[in-house]
């Protein structure tokens, strides 16, 4: 008798499980994802014709098992040369050509990377690039200090690094650290460096620091398209490309979700996952409760969960360990509001990075997108500019609870105070909640191997993905977990040290 997986959420890690399973076992997947669209944080949100990209995904990733897997989704655009050398790089990776691209908009682009800092009133590279201009704004006192800072840094590092202050000061030295790192990362968690863990820094930036930037600086003084997407030798916050879904991430995670479909696999749509029975050390089954409110149960071999831990063990039957269920209820997320604008114009005129970091004091906007410059095609009217504000929040926060309306009046109001934009040139908007976006590293977080010890006890359960294991991944790596539990499930071995050591390693980071 066939096999069953329940996969709890639809997100990245959910449909690459549940992809994995059909294509390489005899496990039948069943996806309960409580939203009404795929891809988790990876989704597109359309509004009015144009499309909106949570947080931003750049699909980059060191693995070659994971760029190859979205390019078996959607082909590579056949525009570019840097297309054409990484398909041939496929060819030697993989042992095939792999899929043709065709003209439909089912295709991968290849998109130039970009991202700069603005601060009173001035761009500045990110990551920092120490370049002639970057010197120039900040003007020679603040950059001797920098540079005073910085080597004293370098000569004396600080012994212990308890905090992510301590690690940041450490790899950019004191000033830098207050000038750009401090304010910004405050404004995303919410709470004082010096109180989150460093264990952020390893998993974020770990291999980025001031002396990386700068030489990479120098390698580029005559700037130059790079004809390798692969681009192995470049930590990937200074990656110069990346793929890119012409209609956005969703598409992709669209795409896969019908093939899972088409491969037997189900997937069922607003089932929010309110219990998860067990004997012992097994999940016996998981009660899903659909949009209507009525109860559903799904039996099961075999148990992934990319849902938020706190709630995974809040859901339990029996309830985990009284020390393990207070870890579990003290770990802490911080929520996500994106403010869609579509202008005429931006008073900063026409610019092509993807996202800017907003370090201007006095206002809660941390970063914008432009969407135009991630896909053209998200943008319904190329003559418009189609930007997102983004805001860190708690659910728990005045913020969160404000009205759309007040949320876009909010964006246009402290776009204009900062010179983005005038009022008059905003033609819509919108507001897009997304909770439980980055799972903290502060609150009980210190304490979380006493849940893993717990979780990895009930031997048919995979913690999987971003909140799932409450690890501050990006999609290639939520991907990655995913696709370690089935090489597991294959073998016939559970091996979750595998599962927890991805974005471990210096190649797996990202900036975002």
């Amino acid at each position: 008798m066939p096999r069953t997986a329940i996969i709890i959420g639809g997100g990245p890690a959910g449909l690459t499980a549940a992809h994995e399973l059909l294509t390489r076992t005899d496990v039948r997947p069943i996806i309960l994802e409580a939203d009404d669209i795929l891809g988790g944080i990876s989704r597109t949100v359309s509004h009015n014709g144009n499309r909106i990209d949570i947080g931003g995904h750049r699909f980059f990733s060191k693995s070659d098992r994971v760029m190859n897997w979205w390019l078996d989704v959607l082909p590579m655009e056949r525009s570019t040369d840097a297309s054409l050398a990484y398909q041939g790089q496929r060819r030697t990776l993989a042992g095939s050509d792999g899929p043709t691209p065709d003209e439909t908009d089912a295709v991968m682009l290849v998109r130039s990377r970009k991202s700069r800092i603005y601060y009173g009133g001035t761009f500045f590279d990110y990551p920092l690039s120490l370049s002639p201009q970057t010197l120039a704004n900040l003007g020679i006192r603040r950059s001797l200090r920098i540079g005073a800072s910085y080597s004293r840094a370098s000569l004396r590092p600080l012994p212990e690094e308890n905090s992510l202050e301590d690690f940041l000061i450490n790899r950019f030295g004191r000033e830098l650290y207050r000038t750009f790192f401090k304010d910004y990362t405050e404004k995303v968690w919410g709470v004082p460096c010096h109180e989150i863990s460093a264990e952020w820094g390893a998993q974020r930036i770990k291999g980025l620091s001031l002396r990386k930037a700068l030489a990479h600086f120098l390698t580029n003084v005559i700037p130059s398209p790079r004809d390798d997407i692969a681009q192995k030798d470049v930590e990937t916050s200074l990656i110069e490309q990346f793929l890119y879904p012409k209609l956005g991430p969703g598409q992709l995670w669209e795409v896969v979700g019908e093939r899972i479909k088409a491969a037997g696999g189900t997937i069922h749509m607003r089932h929010r996952v309110v219990g998860l029975e067990r004997d012992a050390d097994r999940i016996t089954a998981v009660i899903a409760q659909d949009e209507s409110g009525e109860t559903h149960r799904f039996s099961g071999d075999v148990v992934f969960s990319t849902m938020p831990v706190r709630a995974l063990c809040s859901a339990l039957s029996p309830a985990p360990p009284p020390a393990v269920a207070e870890v579990a209820a003290g770990l802490l997320y911080r929520d996500f509001i994106t403010v869609g604008l579509l202008v005429d114009r931006l008073k900063l005129g026409a610019i092509d990075d993807n996202w800017i970091y907003i370090q201007e004091p006095g206002v809660q906007v941390g970063r914008m997108q432009v969407f135009n410059n991630w896909s053209p095609w998200m943008v319904a009217d190329p003559s418009k500019t189609w930007i997102g504000l983004e805001y860190f929040c708690y659910d728990t926060d005045p913020l969160w609870k404000m009205s759309d309306e007040d949320l876009i009046a909010l964006g246009i109001e402290e776009s204009e105070r900062i010179g983005i934009l005038d009022k008059s040139a905003v033609q819509d908007g919108v507001a897009i909640r997304m909770p439980r976006t980055y799972p903290a590293y502060f609150g009980t977080y210190d304490r979380f191997d006493e849940i893993r010890g717990f979780l990895d006890g009930i031997e048919n359960l995979y913690p999987i993905g971003r909140n799932g294991m409450h690890r501050y991944n990006n999609q290639d790596h939520s991907m990655l977990t995913a696709m370690m539990a089935v090489d597991g499930i294959v073998r016939g071995v559970r091996d979750m040290d595998a599962l927890w050591n991805v974005n471990t390693e210096s190649e797996y980071h990202e900036e975002k």
